[in-house]
């Protein structure tokens, strides 16, 4: 049996789970503190650890409310990171522990939020095989609107007559490096509108993020006539450039400015990415589907991909003993 040693985090940790975190095999700068942290005052952070001979091998970025530890409910993706090395046998114990600290500290139940496979430098779905040996149970399915940049993919001609439109105008695609145009402009005029709902992110909040991770948060902004009319918000991790916000004045439609800027980024400034992902339309816990929404996103040629929620009991830890044969 490996030594494996399952520990909550310290701030003492900060540094090294930020060199874990460059390393790991599933990991994006979303895990790293610096952007965790952000919003530590909504989030009581109950972060896990573990070590095997006082070596990391794995983190679980989490939250904790009441008895349940969630997978970090400030980040849009998370579950357990591990190092590239680690195989499938260690994962299966590594998560045994993980669910056994877990009953001893009065926690009853884990809910992971998997990162979408598309998001890994390789092939890492081994906490998809324990969860499945815990009796998880699937409580959330949200659907992503992704483009594999490094196949053919086709833009629909609707789109296509936006962005002719935004061309007869002569709209320009700036990137910024100023999100407040954006944000009070644009983004928090448009939410408000039409979904009676704020960003995520305060302007403060993401301009402090973009300060920390100047090369993965990136703003590019729609003019005409020297007028913001459209923009987005891009988190860019190695293999795919996420759009984060999308919004685009009253007049979107007759300028064709938010077709016309991601036709640009699609085709020009992220084509040698991997992939390109647009994000979930879904609403209601993912039971219900934004039509248009999804339509509009499937139009550049995106393609969909789940993301999986789950919960276990802890006290389930048992069913991951006696697996090997």
């Amino acid at each position: 049996m490996k030594n494996y040693n399952v520990r909550l985090y310290r701030e003492s940790d900060f540094e090294k789970w930020n060199a874990f975190i460059e390393k790991a095999k599933n990991a994006t700068f979303l895990f790293n503190r610096d952007f965790m942290e952000y919003h530590n005052d909504r989030f009581s952070d109950f972060s896990l650890v573990v070590e095997q001979d006082q070596k990391w091998i794995a983190v679980l970025p989490a939250n904790v409310v009441a008895e349940t530890v969630f997978s970090h409910q400030g980040l849009t993706y998370g579950g357990l990171v591990y190092d590239e090395k680690v195989k499938l046998d260690s994962v299966l114990e590594i998560f045994r522990r993980i669910l056994i600290l877990l009953k001893n500290k009065n926690i009853a139940t884990l809910q992971l939020k998997l990162v979408p496979s598309f998001y890994s430098n390789f092939a890492s779905e081994e906490v998809n095989y324990a969860l499945f040996l815990a009796e998880a149970k699937l409580i959330r399915r949200d659907t992503n609107a992704v483009i594999d940049l490094q196949q053919n993919f086709t833009i629909a001609k609707g789109r296509m007559q936006g962005v002719l439109k935004a061309r007869k105008l002569n709209l320009v695609v700036r990137e910024e490096h100023d999100f407040e145009l954006f944000w009070n402009q644009i983004l928090i005029p448009n939410l408000a509108e039409n979904h009676d709902a704020k960003p995520v992110h305060s302007l403060e909040e993401i301009q402090k993020l973009q300060c920390k991770f100047p090369n993965d948060i990136r703003q590019f902004n729609v003019y005409h006539e020297n007028k913001i009319v459209a923009g987005t918000t891009i988190f860019e991790t190695k293999n795919v450039a996420h759009a984060q916000y999308i919004a685009g004045d009253a007049d979107k439609g007759s300028l064709g400015s938010v077709d016309f800027l991601y036709h640009y980024l699609l085709t020009s400034v992220f084509k040698d990415k991997r992939y390109f992902d647009f994000g979930i339309s879904n609403e209601n816990q993912g039971k219900n589907l934004n039509k248009g929404l999804s339509y509009w996103k499937e139009s550049f040629g995106a393609n969909t991909v789940v993301q999986d929620f789950y919960e276990v009991p802890t006290a389930n830890s048992h069913l991951l003993e006696n697996v090997l044969i």
